[in-house]
Formats: structure tokens, C-alpha cells, sequence
């Protein structure tokens, strides 16, 4: 049995980001695989309402995004790291756009040149998610922009083939790092779910020989969980104790207060609500209770979520 949970869905590019994190750390690890559209009940029991793939649990810590379950990785599993160079600081920069701009445009070439043949369900879920309130429109506005949107595309990773043009095995070098994940799944996105991504990566040589090197970090050694036996895990803990102030913390929240942790660019989501344990530069954790679950604190990145006084 592992200490860590990954709850994810095979198809998500976003959980395959975290499934080769957890190669690069060699770790073992549960696989929960959730409903790739909401509901997701036995997500949300363990989260209170964040619903966005994947999650990791370790016992009854619940840690929401990726970026926060990179930070929580390095913590406990430290060698070997995340960040081989001393570039720590410019690596977390740059994820923000890999994160960012860079992923939501891998998102409109994906979606928008599925076009009428996404799923009506799946294609308003993420539609909402990615192109907004007028997703229909924006979709369709997608779908005929293609050529400029996958122009855009082209730049980036043309720079990451020049960086990659001495020969080096991974981004940074001889070893791999947490910003090679970071890159990676969209170039695995776009290969696997855009009918022209395969002959649009073609251009790009050794973009594609880091690509294979990448691919066979592989997902660690993974084993399959159930989601009922998740939460009776969960249950059974007691989650890390923490409480943090900080007394430059801008929104001045004290722990204790009731608030609620949602995505700071709105996809429709419920904001989760908890007691205020810690909100410090790069971490909001919030404690709350479930009647399965039990006590459990949720995990969020500061950066990309919005805090709020609960109603």
C-alpha cells in the first residue's frame, strides 16, 4: 500500500503532468480514476467542492493542482529533485505560462479542431471552462482560427527544440526536472487527442528524441485504488498539523476565520470552505470535516486562487 493517492483519469493532460512527476521521483503510488465530467461525489467528499483533475491525497491531506502537488512531492520525496540546476525560482516562473497561456492554447487546438464532434456534455463542461460563458461561440470561433492558433504553438516549441539542439537529454540537462512535466503534457496532448499533431510535432527532431526520453521516465510504480477505499483511508489519519500566520499576508486573514478557495479565472466551480489554518506566499490550507472522510486539510496553491471571507 502507498502513502500517495493520485485521483485522476488516464485521458487528462493535466494528470499525466503529475503521473510523470511521480516517475521522476520513482515513487509507488494508489491510481484512483475519477468521472472525467462532474459530479464527482467521492472527489468532492475528500476536496469539499474543487472538482479539477487530478488530485493527490496522502492520508487525510488533500493537495489541489499541480503545482501544489510538485511542491508537496519535492518536500517529501527529495532526491531525486525536482530542480537538478539552481534555476528554482525561474523554473516556477515559467510555469505559470506553461500553466497559463501556454496550456489554454494547447486547449483550443485540441477542442476547437474536435469542433461538432466533442461529446455535447464534454464540450460544455469544458467549454465553460476554457472558452467561458459564451463557450459556444468561442469554440466555433476556435475551429476556424486553427491555423493561427497552431502558428502560435509553433514558436514555442520551436525554442524548446533550439534548447534541446546540443544534444542534452532533458530540458536542463543530463537529469530530469519538474519543468520537463511541465512541457511535456501538452506535447502529449497534442499528439494523442489532435488528428494533425503527430505531423506538426514531425518538424520539431529533438523536441520529439526529449518527447521519447520523457515518455520513458514512465508513472512509477502504480497501483489501483478504489474511491471508497480512498476515503476509508483518509478516514483512518489524521491529516499534518499546520498553522501558519503570516504577518505580511496582504488579505490579512487570520487562521481560525472561515473562507473559501476557489480558481481565481472562473470556470463555474464550487469554492470550497473551511477553517483558515495557513495562507503563506505559496500555500492556502483549509481544514474541514466530512461525514465519510472524516478531518481532513485541502491544499491549494496561493498562486491562481482566490481567497475569500465565507458568507
Amino acid at each position: 500500500m502507498s502513502d500517495i493517492i493520485l485521483h485522476n483519469y488516464p485521458q487528462s493532460p493535466v494528470a499525466e503532468k503529475a503521473r510523470i512527476a511521480l516517475g521522476i521521483k520513482g515513487a509507488d503510488w494508489d491510481s484512483v480514476e475519477i468521472p472525467r465530467l462532474a459530479p464527482k461525489p467521492m472527489l468532492t467528499k475528500l476536496t469539499g467542492g474543487y472538482r479539477r483533475t487530478p488530485v493527490m491525497q496522502i492520508g487525510a491531506d488533500i493537495y489541489c493542482d499541480t503545482q501544489c502537488i510538485i511542491q508537496e512531492l519535492e518536500q517529501r520525496i527529495p532526491s531525486p529533485t525536482f530542480f537538478p540546476t539552481s534555476d528554482v525560482g525561474l523554473i516556477w516562473g515559467l510555469s505559470r505560462w506553461t500553466d497559463g497561456p501556454l496550456f489554454d492554447l494547447t486547449v483550443k487546438i485540441v477542442l476547437g479542431s474536435a469542433g461538432d464532434d466533442l461529446p455535447k456534455d464534454f464540450a460544455e463542461d469544458r467549454g465553460r471552462l476554457y472558452f467561458g460563458p459564451d463557450w459556444a461561440s468561442n469554440l466555433k470561433k476556435a475551429n476556424a482560427a486553427l491555423p493561427h492558433l497552431a502558428a502560435q504553438m509553433r514558436a514555442p516549441l520551436h525554442w524548446l527544440n533550439g534548447q534541446l539542439s546540443d544534444g542534452r537529454k532533458f530540458l536542463l540537462g543530463s537529469d530530469p526536472a519538474a519543468i520537463d512535466a511541465q512541457f511535456y503534457h501538452m506535447v502529449w496532448f497534442l499528439r494523442g487527442r489532435w488528428q494533425h499533431g503527430p505531423s506538426f510535432l514531425a518538424e520539431f527532431t529533438d523536441l520529439e528524441r526529449w518527447e521519447s526520453n520523457v515518455m520513458a521516465i514512465g508513472h512509477g510504480q502504480m497501483s489501483p485504488l478504489s474511491p471508497e477505499d480512498a476515503i476509508t483511508r483518509a478516514a483512518g489519519c489524521e491529516p499534518v498539523d499546520v498553522q501558519q500566520q503570516d504577518a505580511n499576508d496582504p488579505q490579512g486573514f487570520a487562521t481560525g476565520t472561515m473562507v473559501t478557495v476557489s480558481p481565481d479565472l472562473d470556470g463555474g466551480e464550487q469554492p470550497v470552505e473551511g477553517e483558515l489554518l495557513a495562507a503563506t506566499i505559496e500555500r492556502i490550507t483549509l481544514k474541514r470535516s466530512d461525514a465519510e472522510a472524516g478531518t481532513v486539510h485541502v491544499h491549494f496553491p496561493r498562486m491562481g486562487y482566490r481567497m475569500t471571507a465565507a458568507q
